[in-house]
């Protein structure tokens, strides 16, 4: 196996256990257990180096996620290791990422939620637990089916109470319950 294959690993791994330990594990989302158990989440690395290219892989898992029965693929996360590794220029590609959902028709067909190492939310502090809802280990976006999401939410009684429950839930952990959960991206190989 080359460096790049068992980079590309380790970084699905890393996804894989805060999918499972944390969005799981701590039912932040609970609609995320049924597909992951299933094996309906699809998880790609992306290996852009620029927003074009991650642009470009998107428009790709988009196109693959529409055209896959969800029976199969119900939702992806594209990971992006090397790009928008900054929370700032995350946050100003996600405009792009609402523009191509327009472009292509798929505003109200797909959504993408986003998660980011330093991840903070408008209104919080940046040492604030509550952001760590949204923290993943690599930049990631979260391709979601509606259909599936609105099913999954008509199921769930309480859904419109999951952001704050989340953020008790987080709170009541503690950052170092959060690190204790082992996480976040393992160190890059020193080249």
């Amino acid at each position: 196996m080359s460096a790049a294959d068992r980079r590309h690993t380790e970084i699905i791994d890393a996804t894989r256990k805060w999918l499972e330990r944390a969005v799981i594990g701590l039912n932040l989302c609970p609609f995320a257990k049924s597909v992951h158990v299933k094996g309906q989440v699809r998880y790609v690395v992306s290996a852009a180096k620029t927003e074009n290219d991650l642009l470009d892989d998107l428009e790709r898992e988009l196109k693959l996620l529409t055209e896959t029965a969800p029976a199969e693929v119900d939702t992806t996360l594209l990971i992006t290791p090397e790009v928008l590794t900054d929370f700032g220029d995350f946050t100003d590609f996600l405009d792009l990422v609402e523009v191509v959902l327009r472009t292509h028709g798929l505003a109200g067909v797909l959504q993408v939620a986003s998660f980011h190492p330093e991840y903070v939310f408008a209104d919080a502090k940046p040492d604030d637990i509550a952001n760590y809802t949204n923290r993943a280990p690599y930049p990631t976006l979260h391709l979601i089916r509606e259909a599936s999401l609105a099913k999954a939410t008509a199921a769930f009684p309480d859904a419109a109470d999951i952001y704050q429950r989340n953020i008790d839930t987080l709170r009541a952990l503690g950052l170092e319950g959060w690190r204790a959960l082992d996480v976040d991206a393992p160190a890059k190989p020193k080249t």
